[in-house]
């Protein structure tokens, strides 16, 4: 009897906010708080008294005295998992309805929920949609982009294997397509569009977590109380490997572990099409930072071995000095691997005393004269890009979600690793890399 009472309560405050046979637009977006009102904030459709929850409450305890109590008048509204049609809201100073209707429109927290999950399956889909208009290239190196719709058109770009452009139109087998500073036509049986490219976006696009705050923790469960897994410093970009409600899971250095997405940006990186006077330039820069690296490197060799000569020969202190004459990636690596052993410490440059691994290997590029960033992201750009491990030479920069490590040669390098190993030897391929840099 009491729940039944609970339930006419409950109906009679949902069709009070019925009127005029309008429609009430809740599923129109998946999101309804700019036509619900928030938890704690009176609101009515008409002019007038505003009622909140509790006044509501306290009037249906009063009405139903015998039967029900605040705590009953909770699981009755919980259940109304409908709302009636009929009504806009608006705040209390507005007045649309001459029927001078003054109620508060109840949400139930699972009803809520329901429609925050609806919410975000409508933006991965709408994200899905939007790789439909996607032109993804599938070739062994690249397609030229020409400014024509022809083989005789001048060549203004290149699309590399599984980068990606913005379909504007088919003309004569060929697609229009703009990515990066380039605009122009690419032959269409070198890539895919429409719904093929919907699947091929996701293989080759990189869901990428941008840290927002000063120093961001990664948990071993998706929950604030649970274990830290790791700390990753403001700015660093870390790989996505799942979505969840409220929290992503991505890749460190100390495993899989997750993040709240209030702390992190979310995107969806692709690799773009570069013009041919970005190429040049890009090859000039790189070969200009490459002789500027070997010069420093030069020199910095040449002061280290004049403080070795003027040192004390009975100082039996061990001294971490890179090896005069020589500016090679070889020495880079040789005089990392002095280092191992030595701790870790989130934050740190110290060789000695413990560094992080960017840290590490901006300490260690220091003593070569090459100034190098402290962020593991940062690292991702500097010096020229090497394709592949198979490619890579001691010295190399390899790359990971929020991680950065030396090449040592042999498929291995030395990197600051976690808090637990300090500075270690691994094989490179231990986890997915994203990219290999060298500076000499």
């Amino acid at each position: 009897m009491k729940r039944k009472n609970v339930r006419v309560a409950a109906c009679a405050i949902a069709a009070a906010i019925t009127f005029s046979g309008m429609e009430l637009p809740v599923y129109a977006s998946g999101n309804i708080s700019s036509v619900l009102p928030s938890a704690g904030i009176d609101y009515s459709l008409t002019g007038g008294k505003s009622t909140s929850l509790s006044d509501m409450k306290e009037e249906v305890v009063k009405e139903e005295s015998n039967s029900l109590t605040a705590s009953n008048v909770d699981i009755a509204l919980s259940e109304a998992t409908e709302i009636p049609v009929g009504g806009i809201l608006e705040n209390s100073s507005s007045n649309v309805s001459d029927k001078k209707i003054e109620e508060t429109i109840v949400v139930s927290e699972g009803y809520t929920k329901d429609l925050k999950e609806a919410s975000n399956t409508s933006k991965l889909s709408e994200e899905e949609e939007g790789f439909k208009s996607l032109v993804i290239a599938k070739v062994n190196d690249y397609v030229n982009v020409r400014d024509l719709p022809s083989e005789e058109g001048n060549i203004v770009g290149k699309l590399y294997d599984k980068s990606v452009g913005t379909f504007i139109e088919e003309k004569d087998g060929w697609y229009k397509i703009s990515s990066g500073s380039v605009e122009g036509y690419v032959k269409a049986e070198y890539c895919v569009t429409g719904d093929d490219a919907v699947e091929l976006a996701k293989e080759v696009g990189t869901r990428i977590a941008t840290v927002t705050t000063t120093t961001l923790k990664v948990r071993e469960e998706p929950n604030m109380d649970a274990t830290v897994l790791g700390l990753v410093p403001i700015e660093d970009e870390l790989i996505v490997t799942e979505e969840l409600d409220g929290w992503v899971k991505v890749d460190i250095e100390e495993g899989n572990g997750y993040v709240s997405n209030e702390f992190v940006t979310l995107s969806t990186e692709f690799v773009k099409a570069e013009s041919i006077e970005e190429e040049q330039a890009r090859l000039a820069k790189e070969e200009a930072e490459r002789k500027a690296a070997k010069e420093a490197a030069r020199k910095a060799a040449e002061e280290a071995s004049k403080s070795e000569s003027s040192s004390s020969s009975s100082s039996e202190e061990k001294t971490y000095a890179p090896p005069s004459g020589s500016a090679s990636g070889q020495a880079v690596a040789d005089f990392a691997l002095q280092f191992v052993g030595n701790p870790y410490v989130y934050g740190g440059t110290s060789l000695t005393n413990g560094a992080d691994c960017s840290g590490f290997v901006m300490s260690v590029y220091k003593n070569f004269g090459v100034s190098l960033p402290h962020s593991s992201a940062a690292d991702r750009n500097v010096g020229s890009a090497v394709n592949g491990l198979e490619n890579a030479q001691p010295g190399d920069l390899i790359c990971y979600s929020g991680h950065v490590a030396l090449y040592i040669g042999n498929g291995q390098i030395v990197h600051a690793s976690t808090s637990k190993t300090g500075i270690i030897v691994s094989n490179a391929n231990y986890r997915s890399i994203l990219s290999i840099r060298r500076i000499f």
